[in-house]
């Protein structure tokens, strides 16, 4: 006995050949598309913050001669003490994603 869905159902979008009645071929091809599209999202945010990271570590010398610039000596001191960690850090971060795309593929 098949069930048919309601006109204007939610679930219509599942219906992908049209005959009123979602099957579980349909749902399945569904649910690897919405997987594939989670994936495609993850793979997006990764690479955002990845080239965040990028500008930030290139920007970072930026602030430590604006600061100087400023007269903020105080301030440019600490982003210089800082600036050993956050490097090394941000690099970490960024060859991890670099290697395990690499290695992924």
């Amino acid at each position: 006995m098949n069930k048919e869905l309601e006109p204007g159902s939610e679930y219509n979008k599942y219906d992908t050949d049209g005959d009123g009645v979602v099957t579980d071929a349909e749902l399945a091809t569904t649910e690897r598309l919405q997987a594939l599209e989670i994936a495609n999202e993850k793979a997006d945010a990764q690479k955002n913050m990845c080239w965040f990271a990028l500008f930030g570590m290139l920007l970072y010398p930026s602030g430590i001669v604006i600061t100087s610039f400023l007269k903020l000596d105080q301030a440019a001191s600490i982003l210089g003490d800082i600036a050993s960690v956050y490097f090394i850090s941000v690099s970490g971060l960024i060859a991890a994603f670099f290697g395990f795309q690499s290695f992924r593929k």
